[in-house]
């Protein structure tokens, strides 16, 4: 548009309509990735260090253990066993069935410890994590930038 020069209604509804559209589109595609497919999370705490610090942004795929079962040494991201409103990031060490110390895992559950295992609260303190906690694997780091790429 130049200067001075104003837009029909018919041209403003149009532009309307043609962003209401993509807005939904949009979310059509979007909503079901990230509820079904894959989510972003942000690793908060130290209990991963040295391969995720503090405020890593990644992507979890939410689709891989529809297909298999979570195996040894996949990082996996859960709901906390005692408080299912909170997200835990941690190593498998454990697979069902086995005997790790003095526990002997059930059917549905896996023993997970943090790669930091100095500063890390995990299935030493807390027990197993049962498989329907498990939300999915850690698939792809987007941040820091200098450590981009798939895991």
């Amino acid at each position: 548009m130049n200067e001075g020069e104003i837009k029909s209604g018919s041209n403003v509804k149009n532009e309307i309509w043609e962003f209401v559209k993509f807005a939904v589109i949009s979310m059509l595609i979007v909503i079901p990735i990230r509820l079904w497919i894959a989510q972003p999370f942000i690793v908060h705490g130290d209990s991963m260090i040295p391969n995720f610090e503090n405020g890593d942004y990644l992507i979890v795929d939410e689709v891989s253990y529809q297909f298999r079962r979570p195996e040894r040494g996949d990082v996996i991201v859960f709901r906390y066993p005692k408080n299912p409103s909170q997200f835990f990031i941690k190593r498998i060490e454990g697979l069902p069935g086995e005997t790790v110390g003095n526990i002997t895992l059930a059917s549905d559950e896996y023993y997970v410890l943090g790669d930091n295992t100095t500063a890390s609260s995990d299935s030493r303190y807390w027990g197993p994590v049962k498989e329907n906690l498990i939300i999915g694997r850690a698939f792809l780091r987007l941040w820091p930038v200098a450590s981009l790429g798939v895991l």
